[in-house]
């Protein structure tokens, strides 16, 4: 089955909004929503195609935009590759050109709204940051100072990781940082069992991935669970390990190390042609981990990637 080659656009107002439009009722998936776009001609360019679509859908000219995610999903009638590019500047007023009804809604509202299956992996796209801080090993107090300064920069997604404290010390901690902190950061809590928060989400080692995977396998066959209700990440290594954590419901995934790192000598860089050819068929969003600086966002979006996370990357020098 011939794969539709489809560019399609998370687009973001100044006010941080994304817009939906909805399908015609007679067309494929009719009746849902979905992010705009349309088909990429033959001879055009991707950003060519992403422009064109847009002032004919919307009647806005596209000024800034990068990838954001790439998404292949066969249907029963067709199969189709979204090519989803984050507009964050354009010109004109955006408005249903053909007809279709269109909404602007803040990204924790599209959940409420009914998308194609295979825009699911895009909402979650569309509600992630491109940056994923990982908490280095420290006191408290040294805690958070580093995080006061990290939330001025603007980090808003944090992978609590203590590996120094035992279950009852580190949820004691994240326990306190919560409260502390409230809204401003997004949690990834760590440990053997879920969160017991609420609003925190678990990051699943690469080992415990494996685990409920081989569980689940041998008990359910194809009909897998999602292991936790809540927001659920995990650490992948290979393109075994994306293609489980993507079967198992995973929200997003870290994919490490693609570039040699001194906290694991011994590990073997994946490279950033590996790299991207792994990101190509994972279907999920992907932060790049592993030996990466903020300088390398730009290289990492231009692959697929969400972002990139880490601790040197983001943590403050100081601390």
């Amino acid at each position: 089955m011939r794969r539709i080659h489809v560019m399609a656009a998370v687009i973001k107002n100044p006010q941080g909004q994304i817009l939906i439009a909805k399908r015609p009722d007679n067309a494929h998936q009719g009746g849902l929503w979905e992010f705009p776009g349309g088909k990429l001609e033959s001879g055009e360019s991707r950003f060519a195609a992403l422009r064109r679509e847009l002032q004919e859908e919307l009647g806005i000219e596209t000024l800034k935009a990068r990838p954001l995610i790439d998404i292949r999903h066969d249907y029963t009638d067709k199969s189709v590759r979204l090519d989803v590019w984050l507009v964050e500047e354009f010109s004109g007023n955006a408005h249903g050109a053909e007809g279709q009804p269109t909404r602007w809604v803040r990204s924790a509202e599209l959940e409420q709204f009914e998308f194609p299956a295979a825009n699911q992996p895009i909402v979650a796209a569309a509600q992630l940051p491109e940056h994923y801080l990982i908490t280095p090993d420290c006191d408290e107090q040294t805690m958070v100072r580093g995080l006061d300064q990290a939330r001025a920069k603007g980090i808003t997604l944090v992978q609590l990781r203590q590996t120094n404290l035992d279950p009852q010390e580190y949820d004691a901690l994240a326990q306190r940082l919560t409260q502390h902190y409230g809204s401003d950061f997004k949690w990834l809590l760590k440990g053997d069992t879920p969160p017991a928060l609420s609003n925190c989400g678990w990051h699943l080692t690469s080992a415990q991935l494996r685990r409920f995977w081989q569980v689940q396998s041998s008990t359910q066959g194809c009909s897998l669970q999602k292991p936790f209700n809540g927001f659920l990440a995990a650490s992948c290594h290979s393109e075994e390990e994306l293609g489980m954590a993507a079967a198992l419901g995973a929200d997003f995934v870290t994919l490490s190390p693609v570039q040699a790192t001194r906290s694991h000598p011994g590990a073997e860089p994946l490279g950033w042609e590996q790299t991207e050819r792994l990101i190509t068929e994972a279907n999920l969003p992907v932060y790049l981990l592993g030996g990466l600086q903020q300088a390398q966002c730009a290289q990492a979006f231009n692959i697929g990637a969400q972002g990139i996370a880490g601790i040197s990357a983001f943590w403050p020098s100081d601390n």
